[in-house]
């Protein structure tokens, strides 16, 4: 048994290590933190804009996804990334990186995306990205990098963009192993210092490329096929006059889109470069005003298979007549950025394909009248001029229109002609222009439309049938906060509506009628003010059965929320509201909502809340009570939000915590409990303890969190506060555990071994007791007047003295242990059962008796009866004359020999009548607590 205590001990004490040990697992990070998802298999970490000098060491091992951008980190070492084998995706952008150790990548076997653009590197060397054998995306852009080393790319078997642009290597030949890759899709090298680019300085037969970035060079040589996938050029940046030779126009033969900017080339070069891509569909060209007047994009149009033009930014004032004369295939036409301010009437007459036209972010005062033929047109951007009139013909034609942008204009009224024959229209944008109101302006029209934009207009009048025809419509925005008269069901006829974009104050009249799909709605209340109740308004929302999603925003003021007003969203599963439910929410505020799912009531002062709120909607996954007053989450405690995952209370009044009401959400991984007025007392020592223990929940920027009392901490970490104090060691509990459950085991050993026949002795003595009481109970009489406890060494006496004398002549019914006590059964059974079934026990004492451990039993159980029951049931008798010195060790005997009479054979002499006389009485007596305490000493009688 000491064995096994000391084996308990070493289990216990390796138990209290390895809780120590588990707060270096802890789930909420030193300085990154993990962003929430859906999938918890999927984690993504995030460490950028943290002002580290070095990567965390605290990682989780299972991340998929890690941005350590915008640090201040100078190196990367062999161990900061190891044991990060599941990482897909690393982002190191923005930092002062100089050095990568070889190798240092070596456990990432299943990163995809690797960023270490805008560092310091100079030099990318042999074994940099060993062990990156997935990897698809490589970005470097804005290093120093001067030197490539001819074999760093080799492990990146799988390699599909390269982004080198912005730094400093020289010769085309630097890359020469870049473009081997057999896997390289997209290279990006612009801004090198690159003066040539030729084929004959890549040592490479094909290349698979399908996109190149290049900045200006002197020379652009391309005298083999080398380039036969190549579809994308881009060739922005150039900045002087470059010898372009490719001497066979096969070499471009795939290429379909370039990309240029920049007016210091020359015409000759731009003719040469577009004289080389004969199958050129998309050209893009960025600054080029200098050449305009000079007829480039005709040039451009001149290539057969040409299908888009993208001229952004070249200060085009005026579509002249004969600018576009060659661009009868053009499929897309972008005119944006340029300031026009007018357009010839026969400017584009010949563009008998064109689908889309955008002439977004110009001057234009008035519909041009040059695009009233374009009968194939599907896209037409007129957004952000300063037209203020929409006339009726000008659409007529244009029967094959599916979007048109008149946003960001000056347009104050829309005759109800002006949309006529649009019938294959689906998006139309109005934002932003002085419509006062829309008198039959989509009546019998429009009836394809699918999206339309009203937002920040003027509207004055929102009247009962404006929309009435848009039945196919799915998403509208529209602004009633200027309106002088709304009238009810406004929006009836809009049964496809899936979702209303509502900016203004009256919403809360009978709006929402007839909208029967609507599964989106946003409410952005610019000011909004008491109402007196009626039962619509205090239900606004009655009609809209399939809504998921209810957004409401208050600017200014507040209205006095009914306690039914979410009544009929039944199957509403999102709810975001800012300033709205003001100070406090009804106990029955979501009895209408069983669905909801995420839930935020920010900015709405909340100071007190119940778990009553939650309880209808046990199903909660997010819950964003950000920015209120709050001052306890107590009321989490019995809300049973065990589904809730994503918890946000920062920016409340919370002072203490209490983990408990943590623990009472089983599923939270996510908690936001920054801003707040922590205080470190012992009363927030359970929240550290969790916090820094939790495996399953992530507390957001934890270890940034600050105390605010007492005074004498503020400002110092949260989760550095000395709670030693508070704190009852775990290794000490685990001592005093162990210490206690040593000792019982060897004071259980101890009494096994050295009081075993005692406690058997209790016990049966116990059992006797429980007898008697009840036997007495039931007023059973005693089986014998008297048992007799004395020494096998005294049975002479016992049987030629005073068995005859007490049985033969006087009549009592003894007990004898050698003859009446039951064969087979315990000894120490038989005794009780002898000693409680008898009136009177007699003792014959002797110094053999005294020596005898069952006669010590005997007498011993005897005065325990004596004694508890205060009655007169013990008569002894002294055999021999013993001294007071020799009873000494005999406790038991010398205390009953004190307190009660006895009797001495030895001085009965030849008197022995008196003798048996004086035992008659003691037997004749009744059971009483008289004691007949006569001060004889045990030589007297």
């Amino acid at each position: 048994l000491f064995i096994l205590s000391l084996v308990l001990l070493l289990l216990i004490s390796l138990l209290s290590f390895l809780f120590h040990c588990e707060h270096s697992l802890a789930f909420s990070l030193k300085d990154c933190t993990i962003l929430y998802s859906e999938n918890s298999k999927n984690i993504s970490v995030t460490c950028a804009k943290r002002h580290l000098t070095a990567i965390p060491d605290d990682i989780p091992g299972n991340a998929v996804s890690l941005n350590l951008s915008l640090n201040g980190i100078s190196n990367i070492s062999k161990v900061d990334l190891r044991g990060l084998s599941k990482l897909e995706a690393l982002y190191v952008k923005n930092n002062w990186i100089l050095q990568i150790d070889d190798g240092t990548f070596a456990d990432l076997v299943e990163l995809k995306v690797l960023d270490l653009g805008e560092n310091l590197l100079t030099a990318l060397t042999k074994n940099m990205f060993q062990g990156l054998s997935k990897l698809e995306t490589l970005s470097l852009d804005n290093n120093i990098i001067s030197f490539i080393s001819p074999v760093v790319f080799q492990p990146l078997v799988i390699l599909r963009l390269v982004d080198l642009s912005n730094n400093y290597l020289h010769q085309i030949s630097d890359i020469d192993y870049i473009v081997k890759l057999p896997t390289l899709q997209h290279l990006i090298i612009t801004h090198n210092n690159f003066t040539l680019f030729q084929s004959d300085d890549l040592h490479v037969n094909t290349s698979n490329l399908l996109t190149l970035s290049l900045d200006s060079v002197k020379k652009f040589s391309i005298t083999r096929d080398i380039f036969p996938h190549l579809q994308s050029l881009d060739l922005r940046g150039w900045s002087k006059d470059i010898e372009w030779e490719v001497s066979n126009k096969t070499f471009l033969r795939s290429l379909t889109r370039l990309h240029m900017s920049e007016t210091s080339l020359s015409f000759d070069v731009y003719r040469a470069i577009l004289q080389t891509a004969y199958s050129l569909q998309e050209f893009q060209m960025d600054n080029i005003q200098k050449w305009i007047d000079d007829g480039l994009i005709d040039v451009a149009c001149q290539i057969p298979s040409l299908r888009t033009v993208d001229v952004r930014n070249s200060e085009i004032h005026t579509i002249k007549e004969h600018m576009l004369q060659s661009c009868s295939n053009l499929v897309e036409l972008n005119l944006s950025f340029n300031n026009i301010k007018s357009m010839a009437d026969n400017a584009l007459p010949s563009m008998t394909q064109l689908r889309s036209l955008i002439l977004q972010n110009n001057e234009l005062s008035e519909l041009p009248v040059a695009v009233q033929g374009l009968t194939t047109l599907e896209v037409y951007d007129l957004s952000d001029n300063v037209i203020s009139e929409l006339y009726c013909p000008y659409f007529w034609n244009l029967k094959s229109l599916t979007i048109l942008d008149l946003s960001h204009n000056q347009i104050s009224y829309i005759f109800d002609c002006v949309f006529q024959n649009l019938n294959n229209l689906k998006s139309l944008n109005l934002e932003n222009n002085k419509i006062m109101s829309f008198i039959d302006t989509f009546k019998d029209k429009l009836q394809t439309l699918e999206f339309l934009n009203l937002r920040n207009i003027d509207i004055m009048n929102f009247i009962h049938g404006d929309f009435h025809s848009l039945s196919s419509l799915q998403y509208l925005c529209i602004d009633l906060d200027k309106c002088d008269s709304v009238d009810e069901g406004g929006f009836e006829g809009l049964d496809n509506l899936q979702i209303l974009y509502l900016l203004g104050d009256n919403y809360f009249y009978d709006h929402f009628s007839g909208l029967s799909n609507l599964s989106t709605l946003i409410l952005n209340v610019v000011q909004s003010q008491s109402h007196n109740s009626s039962e619509q308004r205090d239900r606004p929302f009655s009609n809209l059965q399939r809504l998921k999603k209810l957004h409401i925003k208050v600017h200014r003021g507040y209205y006095d929320i009914s306690k039914d007003v979410l009544s009929g969203l039944t199957s509403l599963e999102y709810l975001i509201t800012e300033a709205y439910f003001m100070g406090s929410l009804y106990p029955d505020t979501f009895k209408y909502t069983p669905q909801l799912k995420h839930l935020r009531i920010s900015y709405s002062e909340l100071s007190v809340l119940t778990s009553d709120v939650f309880l209808p909607i046990p199903n909660l996954i997010t819950l964003d009570l950000s920015n209120n007053k709050l001052r306890s989450l107590d009321f989490l405690a019995e809300a049973k939000l065990s589904a809730l995952r994503w918890l946000n209370v920062s920016d409340n009044e919370l002072f203490v915590i209490s983990e408990t009401v943590i623990q009472s959400l089983p599923g939270l991984t996510y908690l936001d409990l920054s801003a707040n007025l922590l205080t470190c007392e012992c009363s927030n020592y359970g929240l550290i303890q969790w916090i820094q223990g939790s495996k399953q929940t992530q507390v957001v920027n934890a270890h940034q969190y600050t105390c605010s009392f007492p005074v004498s901490q503020r400002g110092k970490k949260f989760l550095d506060f000395g709670f030693d104090s508070c704190r009852i060691d775990a290794a000490l509990l685990c001592f005093l555990f162990s210490s206690s459950l040593v000792m019982l085991t060897l004071l259980a050993s101890f009494i096994y071994h050295f009081l075993r026949s005692h406690l058997t002795y209790a016990y049966y003595l116990f059992l006797a007791f429980l007898y008697d009481n009840k036997r007495r109970k039931k007023g059973i009489p005693h089986s014998y007047d008297a048992f007799v406890s004395y020494n096998v060494h005294d049975e002479a006496w016992v049987c030629g003295e005073l068995l005859p004398e007490l049985e033969g002549q006087q009549g009592w019914k003894l007990c004898l242990h050698h003859r009446d006590f039951e064969p087979g059964k315990p000894i120490v059974e038989n005794i009780t059962d002898a000693i409680y079934r008898s009136r009177k026990t007699i003792c014959v004492i002797s110094p053999n008796y005294l020596q005898s451990e069952w006669c010590s039993k005997e007498i011993q159980m005897a005065s325990y009866r004596l004694f508890d029951e205060h009655k007169d049931v013990l008569i002894m008798v002294f055999l021999e004359d013993i001294p007071a010195n020799q009873l000494s060790p005999y406790y038991q005997i010398r205390s009953l020999v004190k307190r009660s009479s006895y009797l001495s054979w030895p001085q009965a002499g030849q008197h022995t009548g008196i003798f048996w006389q004086k035992i008659r009485q003691a037997l004749e007596r009744e059971e009483n607590p008289t004691e007949l305490h006569n001060g004889t000493s045990p030589a007297g009688g």
